[in-house]
């Protein structure tokens, strides 16, 4: 067997007698007959064939196969056309990892999720349920074969039957999700390009004074009163579904009536007032304590509460209210800090607003002027409930 140093002639002979290395350790020996081509054995004797390369003024090792599946003589073909290539400018490792027209949507939006998604949104779970939801359909197919007509056609029929906002959630989503693959190689034009966006109106829904006695009677009706007192919390703190959804003891400070949202959609904590009435709900939920969370669930992967949804549908059927969402309890809580005297500041304040022009005020502000905005808000909103009851 002809060796220089770690080179060795490639043959079965020579490559079946070489020694596996010790424990944790990897060998290489490269072939004296094609530049680069190597072979790498590791601890267990597994022997796979490579190219070693610099390329861009970079070491490159470009995996060509396992021996003996992959042939001496065919790894030598392998490695003479990666030369090649490297001769031309090209890096066949960028190439290799390049998405293909034959990847499906599923493949893509995987990808889409654990490299961008997961690395640089802090909202990668609401992308994830929505795919789940409108998108999973298309699976299987191959994204060169989605056509923008298609797209076009779900983004129409998802605003007729989910609403505008919805449908240009989704098509946002596929927009980037084609724009990062043409970033990962793909060689085709976005589908999403050309299709316009529905045209949204603000939204100013929230509960009025009329409609309010009817939402608490609703709530004291449901016969799930952990579900019917996360309701009441989001109303009361105006604080986003999935902080309150995640709540946790050791994030509430009973003797300063406070709650310390670590992380909110905006990156920032967050310290929410607890109102009088917020107290009175907590209060004999540490009682019955169960582990972590304020809601928890037994059923759930988390632990706590996650989709409330068929538990909302039910609240507003029995109070004979129309066009809710649960977001809009956070929007209530800020209406109703306005009708009662707050400024703008104060409410952007206790619902963890953020904006350029407020943050230098927001650095000011304590919790006490928040806290008696809330407080005062809180108490109209509930005085509703009282006002109603003598009427009746």
């Amino acid at each position: 067997m002809e060796e220089k140093g770690n080179k060795i002639t490639f043959t079965k002979k020579a490559i079946e007698s070489l020694s596996t290395p010790t424990p944790g350790k990897r060998a290489y020996y490269y072939d004296t007959k094609v530049r680069g081509l190597g072979i790498g054995i590791t601890d267990k004797g597994t022997q796979t064939f490579m190219v070693y390369r610099k390329i861009e003024g970079r070491p490159e090792r470009i995996i060509l196969g396992r021996y003996p599946d992959l042939s001496i003589e065919n790894a030598r073909d392998e490695a003479a056309k990666i030369n090649a290539k490297i001769a031309q400018g090209e890096n066949p490792n960028r190439e290799k990892s390049a998405l293909r027209a034959e990847s499906t949507l599923k493949e893509l939006f995987d990808r889409y999720l654990e490299q961008h998604a997961k690395a640089h949104k802090k909202s990668w779970k609401a992308d994830e349920e929505q795919y789940k939801f409108h998108l999973s359909h298309w699976d299987k197919h191959k994204i060169s074969k989605l056509r923008k007509s298609d797209i076009e056609n779900l983004h129409t029929k998802i605003g007729r039957e989910r609403g505008f906002y919805k449908a240009n959630r989704i098509l946002a989503l596929l927009s980037v999700m084609f724009s990062k693959a043409i970033d990962w190689g793909w060689k085709y034009p976005n589908p999403t390009i050309g299709i316009k966006k529905f045209r949204e109106k603000s939204r100013e829904r929230f509960l009025q004074e009329d409609e309010l006695p009817r939402f608490f009677r609703s709530l004291a009706e449901e016969p799930n009163r952990i579900l019917s007192d996360f309701f009441m919390i989001c109303l009361l703190t105006g604080a986003r579904r999935s902080n309150v959804l995640s709540m946790r003891w050791q994030d509430i400070n009973l003797n300063q009536k406070t709650w310390n949202i670590v992380e909110t959609k905006n990156g920032d904590s967050q310290l929410v007032p607890l109102s009088t009435e917020a107290m009175e709900i907590l209060e004999p939920l540490l009682k019955k304590k169960q582990g972590d969370w304020v809601f928890p669930s037994a059923s759930s992967k988390s632990g706590h509460l996650e989709e409330p949804k068929n538990a909302w549908k039910r609240i507003l059927k029995r109070a004979d209210l129309a066009d809710l969402r649960l977001h809009d309890l956070r929007r209530t809580l800020g209406s109703w800090q306005a009708t009662t005297g707050a400024n703008s500041y104060i409410i952007g304040k206790s619902l963890g607003h953020k904006t350029q022009q407020a943050t230098a005020i927001y650095a000011r502000l304590n919790t006490d002027p928040v806290r008696a905005s809330i407080e005062k808000a809180t108490k109209a909103m509930m005085g509703t409930r009282e006002e109603k009851s003598k009427d009746l």
